[in-house]
């Protein structure tokens, strides 16, 4: 970011810009007119990936306190209910307490979106945040809900179901233009509520689990969640002691061929693009359209993008 457009770049020989190997005069004119342009391509892109970091980030901040909230439903107070009151009715209020957290990561990822809007941020690199994002709470979500025994009961994955639709519906407003797959990033989280939800699991066979149900999910990780399952809510049990006793012989054959026994997922902080891709996929608009931000207006080397008065 700092790097002075004066220093000579990686790999150029000095001799060859001083003329030594008989280029000349031409030879210097045709490393100078290429080499400032090339410096200030990978100072730009530089400056991209930092923002675009920045931005990523800051947004994962501001969830990440919801984000904790959302994974276990919250537990209502016996004194709270009115006497008489039905088993719906307790549902229904713990189920728009938990929505209530989920709504308030709606509310984040839709201010950032407009905001992003707003300040003329190409559609391509919306879509790589927002699925980033995504990335991350599935594996927030998931990391949390295999860690913790309370999370994996039935009710629970009844109410992250019922959060996780929230989501499904914000990238469903936000069209495929800016949500992009985002949806599909939280693949483990949601076949991992769906174990938790379906019924009859004594009767399921690990194949149709491993192939059906949850295909994204290792061994060791529908092994973890099918021995932390609890059923709060009907008295139910898990899979079948058939099928507990055939993972574990799976993952007896995975570490025995130095497969990764590890259960949890890891966060993806990468730059998703590359250079090629970012300015193939930029949109063509008329920057006289556009207001530029104060700091711009006020440093005079920016003065070319103001509109000349005529």
């Amino acid at each position: 970011m700092t790097q002075s457009f004066r220093g000579a770049p990686p790999g150029v020989n000095l001799a060859m810009i001083n003329g030594a190997a008989g280029g000349g005069a031409d030879t210097l004119r045709q490393v100078e007119a290429k080499y400032p342009a090339l410096l200030f391509k990978q100072q730009l892109t530089a400056y991209v990936e930092k923002i675009y970091g920045m931005i990523r980030d800051n947004l994962k901040k501001e969830i990440s306190p919801l984000l904790g909230l959302c994974i276990q439903a919250p537990r209502t107070s016996r004194a709270s209910l009115v006497k008489g009151a039905s088993r719906s009715v307790a549902n229904t209020a713990g189920q728009q307490a938990l929505i209530a957290h989920w709504q308030g990561i709606v509310k984040s990822l839709t201010n950032f979106l407009n905001t992003l809007k707003s300040n003329n941020v190409p559609s391509f690199l919306v879509r790589k945040v927002f699925t980033q994002i995504f990335s991350f709470i599935n594996v927030q979500l998931f990391n949390s809900l295999l860690l913790r025994r309370e999370c994996c009961s039935f009710s629970n994955g009844e109410y992250v179901k019922a959060g996780l639709s929230e989501l499904e519906h914000w990238c469903f407003k936000a069209t495929d233009e800016y949500a992009g797959s985002s949806w599909d990033e939280l693949k483990h989280i949601r076949q991992a509520i769906g174990f938790l939800v379906i019924h009859q699991k004594p009767k399921k066979t690990l194949d149709e689990i491993s192939h059906d149900l949850c295909p994204v999910l290792s061994i060791q990780q529908l092994y973890r969640i099918s021995t932390m399952y609890w059923d709060d809510k009907y008295g139910t049990h898990s899979v079948s002691p058939d099928v507990i006793a055939n993972m574990r012989v799976l993952m007896t054959e995975d570490s025995n061929n130095a497969v990764s026994n590890s259960f949890l997922l890891d966060d993806d902080s990468s730059i998703p693009f590359s250079v090629d891709d970012l300015s193939k996929s930029m949109e063509r608009f008329d920057i006289a359209d556009i207001e530029p931000p104060p700091l711009i207006r006020e440093n005079s080397g920016f003065s070319f993008l103001l509109p000349v008065a005529e």
